[in-house]
């Protein structure tokens, strides 16, 4: 069952660096995450998204790869890579699988100007694992939100606390 949680940060490099460790630990194979994102409020209080990836460039790389296999068989490899780039392209761009923007856009505006927001959708994590490699980098942050059932997210606010306490 995929997961929404949502955790504040005190600006956007803490937020980013806390996703970049994320997704070093997805490379580890402790956490799946179907998407994450960062929400910035600058000072000025305007809200930026920040996608961890491009539906648009997702589509047009699968698009030229199924172009240019299509365009082989019919002998022009070129101009079916770029029919399919640019048919993947508006089809990953209409496509928006993720946290909602929308959603994140309207938690934003409950924060601070200057500080960020880390949003993720994650399909499976080992909990303990997790937040004992998250915890030497004092990232801080406090939980917004989240889907998780109420044990599983008690467990999580207190490691996030216990995190902010240890480097406070």
């Amino acid at each position: 069952m995929t997961e929404l949680v949502a955790i504040g940060y005190r600006d956007l490099s803490t937020a980013n660096a806390a996703r970049d460790k994320i997704m070093d630990l997805q490379r580890q194979g402790l956490i799946s995450v179907r998407d994450a994102a960062v929400v910035d409020v600058g000072t000025d209080g305007k809200i930026k998204l920040h996608q961890s990836s491009s539906m648009a460039g997702m589509g047009a790389a699968g698009g030229a790869l199924w172009g240019g296999l299509i365009g082989l068989l019919f002998f022009a490899p070129f101009l079916g890579m770029a029919i399919g780039a640019g048919a993947g392209a508006l089809a990953g761009k209409a496509t928006d699988v993720g946290v909602d923007d929308k959603f994140m856009k309207d938690l934003a505006q409950s924060l601070e100007p200057g500080t960020a927001a880390m949003f993720l959708l994650v399909d499976q994590v080992t909990v303990d694992k997790v937040m004992a490699e998250m915890a030497p980098h004092n990232f801080g942050g406090r939980l917004l939100h989240s889907s998780l059932n109420m044990d599983a997210e008690q467990r999580l606010r207190a490691a996030i606390e216990a995190q902010h306490m240890a480097h406070a």
